[in-house]
């Protein structure tokens, strides 16, 4: 789906089946690239310089609708010429398409997008698409190109009351597709609710004996369980206290469950978090605080003040 809506009003504006051209190539006569200027002498040399554009865009208009396209869209622009060429031909064209949407409607329907008319052939035309519409969303038109074959890009629509309703499910859309992102690359769980953070503060606290760091990293750790039952309004100390005893006697699966503060399973509640991101949030707790462990001092100073707004008793003791 993109913002575009036809370039002719007697385009057609849907398609089922469609045959689809994209192109990186104005359908208009090129200019140069240069400043140049044309002489004309008579009433003969403009008529032939316009019969030369037109013959121009009819060339183009020709190589395209060998194919036999419906759809024709481009990321250039589409003159009137060659609207109507198009027009008489039955193919519906869009202009000034952005290079991404490009891109993903290629994706989408299998077609090639083509630099120059006379370099297109059979295989560039998409045949993958199994609708062509154009509908009216509010104030705008959108192009939709569904039913496709074999997919491989695709359009998310949100739609809300107002624009902060619509930036609100946008962020909590992109948090999801980067949580499903994760699994994908790691398709890995662990239980959440602070069972992990609980497990491995156990671990450490039993190391403590021989590394007093292990035992600081575990007090840390323990500040996920604690922030949940806080926010639950549940007794935090006796709370932590029977999760440390339930993890002691191998339940490691149990946390707290952040409606109503009781420690559940978390694997039979269905509370599971990404390991990447387990991972890569105690791999930045420990960074920093290497990074601030290395930092043996602060020096702070303060600007001084201005002589022309200072105290006159202070200018005297300065003075002195």
């Amino acid at each position: 789906m993109f913002n575009k809506d036809v370039t002719h009003p007697k385009m057609r504006r849907y398609i089922e089946n469609p045959r689809i051209i994209l192109l990186d190539c104005p359908l208009e006569y090129k200019k140069g690239e240069s400043q140049t200027n044309i002489e004309i002498v008579g009433e003969q040399d403009f008529t032939k310089l316009l019969q030369l554009e037109e013959e121009h865009v009819q060339r183009l208009c020709e190589d395209i609708i060998a194919l036999k396209p419906d759809v024709v869209v481009t990321e250039k622009g589409v003159s009137d010429l060659a609207q109507h060429y198009l027009v008489k031909a039955g193919i519906t064209a869009i202009r000034r398409l952005r290079k991404t949407d490009n891109n993903r409607l290629a994706r989408a329907c299998g077609a090639t997008i083509v630099n120059r008319t006379e370099e297109l052939k059979e295989s560039d035309v998409g045949t993958q698409a199994g609708r062509f519409e154009i509908k009216k969303i509010g104030d705008d038109y959108f192009t939709f190109v569904t039913e496709c074959k074999n997919p491989k890009a695709c359009t998310i629509l949100l739609r809300g009351a107002s624009k902060d309703i619509l930036n609100e499910i946008e962020r909590n859309l992109q948090d999801a597709l980067h949580v499903a992102k994760n699994l994908v690359l790691n398709p890995r769980l662990v239980c959440g609710g602070g069972a992990v953070e609980m497990s491995v503060s156990g671990e450490l606290a039993s190391k403590a004996h021989h590394a007093a760091p292990y035992r600081a990293v575990a007090q840390a750790l323990e500040i996920i369980p604690r922030t949940l039952a806080q926010n639950c309004g549940a007794n935090t100390i006796r709370t932590l206290t029977a999760l440390r005893a339930k993890h002691a006697a191998g339940e490691r699966n149990c946390g707290i469950d952040g409606e109503t503060g009781l420690i559940v399973d978390m694997a039979q509640k269905g509370i599971w978090e990404p390991l990447a991101v387990k991972l890569q949030v105690y791999k930045t707790a420990v960074e920093t605080a290497i990074f601030l462990l290395r930092i043996d001092d602060i020096v702070s100073g303060s600007k001084k003040k201005n002589k022309e707004g200072a105290n006159p008793a202070e200018m005297a003791n300065m003075q002195e």
